[in-house]
């Protein structure tokens, strides 16, 4: 089952979930949503952290947010790495599917229902870079022009009653 992005609760707190399964092993995909050198092919932001629960993430480099940190909330290698980002937690989890597929979640613990639109739209971005990174495609990242345009998914996740109304960082809106 892949899911394209589904607003959930979590733990009692709004979330947004992604399911992929990969045509790659487990350790394939894990190296790619679990190394510094790998996550800013694809992740919104450059993050170094230390890998133990309690650890420092350090975030930098995404041009909607100041650099800030977080804690490695869970670690345990090939299966699961959870962190804060902000208020919000991002959980990664991995699953394998015999011995050439990989099933990965993301679910994105928000601070707020109405960023469930917002943060979906930017996870599709995201997630559709590691799509072509990990089947060795070219890409330049989520921030680059050759990656989707952000609104017209954004519309999308608000027109099928997804919650909205966060705020959306200005260069993300199209010019009026």
């Amino acid at each position: 089952m892949n899911d394209p992005g589904t607003y959930i609760e979590h733990d009692g707190r709004p979330a947004v979930r992604f399911v992929r399964t990969y045509p790659y092993p487990i350790e394939r995909v894990w190296a790619a949503v679990s190394t510094s050198e790998e996550l800013e092919r694809w992740f919104p932001s450059s993050m170094a952290y230390e890998p133990e629960v309690g650890g420092t993430v350090n975030f930098s480099g995404d041009p909607h947010l100041h650099d800030n940190t977080g804690t490695v909330l869970a670690f345990d290698p090939p299966r699961k790495l959870a962190f804060t980002w902000g208020v919000n937690e991002l959980h990664f989890e991995l699953q394998p599917v015999g011995d050439q597929q990989c099933t990965f979640t993301l679910i994105d613990v928000l601070g707020a229902q109405n960023e469930a639109a917002r943060n979906a739209s930017g996870w599709t971005v995201c997630l559709g870079e590691l799509d072509q990174q990990l089947a060795g495609l070219p890409h330049d990242g989520p921030h680059s022009e050759t990656a989707p345009p952000f609104r017209p998914i954004y519309d999308g996740y608000v027109a099928s009653g997804m919650p909205s109304g966060a705020e959306i960082p200005g260069d993300l809106n199209p010019a009026t």
